[in-house]
Order: C-alpha cells, then structure tokens, then sequence
C-alpha cells in the first residue's frame, strides 16, 4: 500500500476553484485576442474599401464639376454665337445668374440653420433634469 499515490483532497478529482478562475480568464483572454485580430483585419479592409469609396466620390464630383463648367462655357458661346453678342456679356449674365442662385441658396441655408435641431429630444431632457432635480429636493427633504 505504500507504493500507492495519496489521494487527492478533492475526491472527485475536479481543479479548485483558483485554477478554474484562472483557466477562465486565460480562454476569455484568449477569445478576446482573436476576436480583436478578426476586428484589427477586417477593420484594414474595411479603410481602404472606404479610401476607395471616398476617392470614387472626390473624383467624381470633380469631374461633374468640370463638366459643368464645359457646360456652361458651351451655353455662352452658342448663345453668343447665336445672338450676335459678345461672349463675354453673355458670360457676365450667366455668372451673375450663378451668384443670384449661390445668394438664394445661401438664404435658405441660414433659415434652416435658425430652427433649432432635436427639438423633441432637448425638451424631453429638459424634463428629465427637472424631475431629477425634484427627485433630489424630495430625498433631501425625507432625510
């Protein structure tokens, strides 16, 4: 019976429950790790298929932008052409038509910007802070 093993305190054999915290923190590190890899990878191609995307859309409103500007320097000299006119009044009428629309535009963008945003939202956290308030002043007063 010597040459037998002592058995263990814990008769079913089981880890205590130091090692099990422990064996738990390291597989929920573990799981974190590769999950912040995944993240870390996937976010890499996430920002150049945004890159890409926004590069798209620059260029793209850069050439819109240049063919408007071909579009309206073909209006001018078709309409000179056509009016016997000097291209250069034309030319002055139609950025003078521009600046009219920009200053327009400009109008309604500075009426949009006197209403106030979330409206709804601030008045409900207005409430909220004074019904926390009243709430403070109530336990104040039971105590």
């Amino acid at each position: 019976m010597i040459s037998e093993s002592p058995r263990s305190r814990n008769p079913a054999g089981h880890a205590g429950l130091l090692e099990n915290l422990l064996a738990l923190l390291t597989t929920l590190a573990e799981f974190f790790e590769s999950r912040f890899a995944l993240i870390a990878q996937e976010s890499k191609t996430a920002a150049v298929q945004v890159l890409i995307l926004v590069g798209c859309l620059i260029f793209a409103l850069l050439l819109c932008a240049v063919g408007y500007v071909f579009l309206i320097t073909g209006v001018v000299v078709g309409l000179a052409h056509l009016a016997g006119i000097s291209w250069p009044w034309i030319a002055l009428v139609a950025a003078a038509a521009h600046f009219i629309i920009a200053l327009a535009l400009l109008v309604v963008a500075r009426s949009r910007i006197t209403k106030p945003l979330f409206r709804n939202t601030r008045a409900e956290l207005r409430k909220d802070r004074e019904w926390l308030k009243n709430l403070d002043a109530t336990n104040q007063s039971t105590n």
